[in-house]
């Protein structure tokens, strides 16, 4: 882990999907400034544990806590809140990061793998905010920080850029602005502060194939200026730092953490 900080101390936060990847940057990158968490996962439990176990073996983080639930589910959600409220007293921040991709052409996708991904990717994400809010407005304001809860969804930079043969994950990222935005206007008199962060090309497992040989890579970082492919530590930072009062009037933004990928470097040469 990097030099810890204190500018989550005393807090706690939820962050989907952590047992790897993106999920688990987030968690040690939260952790790291002090915070306490719950590493959710759906079915890798040894990888979550091992997040658990980096965090409360390192001395200078909070604790951490491991529990399994499907976000698509409400139950389970709830039993997922209810579980971090009993252990730590309350949530403050929460991370519905979870997603997944289930990939066709358009006119062959199924109604189930469409279904799947939009339970996921945006029905996972707003019983997740949905039960942050009422925790928020149940115990009200806390000295640890100046607002009164924050919620940081994981978007994609293809909320923006169409995404051929991926219509239902661009669908739900391009959903998860709105829901973000709504939300932001309705709770943000009460000091609730609900942000995106849109990831562009990230070096993780579900994308494996754009960067696991050099002629993949070189094909890729055509599609970024910056010319490197992200890391879950990129992403993980930026989270740490919109959980903190330093960001404290951003409020209803996505932050895109993509090397200028939305920028269309395709247009480069005029097109």
């Amino acid at each position: 882990m990097q030099k810890p900080n204190e500018r989550l101390a005393g807090q706690t936060a939820i962050v989907t999907g952590s047992s790897s990847g993106i999920g688990a940057a987030v968690a040690l990158g939260i952790a790291r400034d002090g915070a306490n968490l719950l590493i959710n996962y759906h079915s890798d439990k040894k990888s979550a544990e091992d997040i658990a176990h980096k965090i409360n073996t390192d001395g200078t983080c909070g604790e951490a806590i491991v529990m399994k639930c499907d976000v698509s589910k409400e139950d389970e959600v709830q039993a997922m809140f209810k579980k971090t409220i009993d252990h730590f007293g309350t949530v403050d921040i929460c991370v519905p990061n979870a997603g997944m991709q289930k990939d066709a052409a358009f006119h062959e996708m199924s109604l189930k793998d469409w279904q799947m991904v939009i339970d996921v990717n945006l029905t996972g994400q707003f019983l997740c905010a949905r039960e942050a809010i009422r925790e928020f407005k149940r115990r009200g304001m806390r000295e640890v920080s100046k607002s009164l809860g924050k919620i940081i969804h994981m978007s994609s930079v293809h909320q923006i850029i169409p995404w051929a043969g991926h219509a239902n994950y661009a669908a739900s990222k391009g959903a998860i602005t709105m829901l973000m935005e709504t939300i932001c206007q309705e709770y943000g008199p009460e000091k609730v502060r609900c942000n995106s962060i849109a990831p562009g090309a990230i070096k993780t497992d579900i994308n494996k194939e754009a960067w696991s040989t050099q002629e993949a890579l070189d094909e890729l970082n055509k599609l970024i200026p910056y010319k490197r492919i992200g890391v879950p530590d990129d992403i993980g930072s930026v989270a740490a730092w919109l959980a903190s009062d330093e960001s404290e009037y951003i409020n209803g933004t996505t932050i895109y953490v993509d090397g200028g990928m939305t920028c269309y470097p395709g247009f480069t040469n005029n097109g």
